[in-house]
């Protein structure tokens, strides 16, 4: 492996498209989006102790969207382009061997999506200069951002060795960074509702008259002291109940879970998540706890005044997940990059049907 080589050969990537118009217009486009998206994400967390956090985490969230939805065009024809303009074939003749070729277009493919997170570093700073935003967050966030786009780059890029068409590897890579995106959240919630178990609900309610519910002892009032409420027998039901807690698993190869339950936590003085990162991990990780399979609903009951678990109480008893689905993506990124190594190298042994050699 020569860096030089890799290094020409991904420089000559980037120049093409930097000597493009459109490549300016993009980038233009993209910053215009963000300065959208800032104004209404200041508006919408305006409101909190520390707007910080919920802007900052609002702008990282759209560039990670954007660049999946701009990436898969700009990497997934890098390969069968060339092969197309009959430009490959000259390189393939070259000392740059196959490995070279293949890793310089990843290098370019991943440069020309950073490119995106540039434009978006001046609108991360103002929102980091709003107050509240954690060292460690911005930290965490900006390494899980960088590394998901490289591997949305080699994912495209591998289509592009791996399948001859450009116009097909382009729409290939597409459907496997919805498969992430979009996918696991389909699964979730078609495979989840469809698993459930049966709950049994035990419930008694209290016995009302024409000025409220009667009390024992023959007191006037005892809305506040439900203990006195004269009550019905108990009843039993039984109901299904959807198990998402067998198959949370399914989200934690998805982009946006990743980039949430990796990046630290920040909690305001009343325990509730300060930026987009916390809601979605916390959402996340409940659907880890099983539900409630012996429902007790008792009208009678002294009333709890906190009867539902805090965020941090949530992510205390789950488990992080974020190293698992970023495991199954380097290793598809992986898989992918050598295949495409086994379909470019040469000499070939077989091409498909109507593939062009130079």
């Amino acid at each position: 492996m020569n860096v030089v080589r890799l290094w020409t050969i991904a420089r000559l990537e980037l120049l093409q498209r930097v000597r493009t118009v459109s490549w300016y217009v993009l980038l233009g486009v993209f910053a215009l989006l963000l300065v959208g998206a800032t104004g209404l994400a200041f508006l919408s967390f305006g409101g909190q102790e520390q707007t910080g956090p919920g802007v900052y985490s609002t702008v990282v969230y759209i560039t990670l969207l954007l660049v999946i939805l701009v990436s898969p065009t700009l990497s997934g024809n890098s390969i069968n382009g060339d092969r197309d303009a009959a430009t490959l074939a000259p390189l393939q003749v070259t000392l740059a061997t196959t490995a070279e070729i293949l890793l310089g277009k990843f290098l370019a493919a991943w440069i020309t999506g950073l490119a995106f997170a540039a434009v978006a570093a001046p609108f991360l700073l103002i929102a980091t200069l709003a107050g509240g935003v954690q060292g460690a967050t911005v930290a965490v966030s900006l390494v899980v951002l960088i590394v998901e786009i490289g591997v949305i780059a080699a994912i495209g890029v591998a289509l592009s060795g791996i399948l001859a068409r450009p116009l097909f590897s382009v729409a290939t890579t597409y459907l496997v960074v919805a498969a992430l995106a979009i996918g696991t959240v389909i699964g979730f919630g078609l495979i989840g509702s469809s698993m459930t178990s049966e709950a049994t609900v035990s419930q008694r309610s209290a016995v009302y008259g024409d000025d409220g519910p009667l009390c024992i002892d023959d007191a006037t009032t005892c809305w506040d002291e439900p203990e006195k409420m004269v009550c019905d027998e108990w009843t039993t039901d039984t109901q299904p109940t959807m198990r998402f807690d067998r198959v949370w698993w399914l989200l934690s190869a998805n982009p946006f879970v990743i980039l949430a339950d990796a990046t630290p936590t920040q909690f305001d003085r009343f325990g509730n998540p300060e930026d987009a990162f916390g809601y979605l991990k916390v959402g996340v990780r409940q659907t880890q706890i099983p539900p409630d399979l012996e429902i007790v609903w008792d009208e009678c009951a002294p009333w709890d005044e906190d009867p539902y678990p805090t965020a941090q109480e949530i992510l205390d008893q789950t488990v992080p997940s974020w190293f698992v689905g970023l495991g199954v993506q380097l290793l598809l990124a992986v898989a992918l990059l050598v295949w495409a190594y086994a379909r470019t190298r040469t000499p070939a042994r077989a091409l498909p049907p109507g593939t062009r050699i130079a």
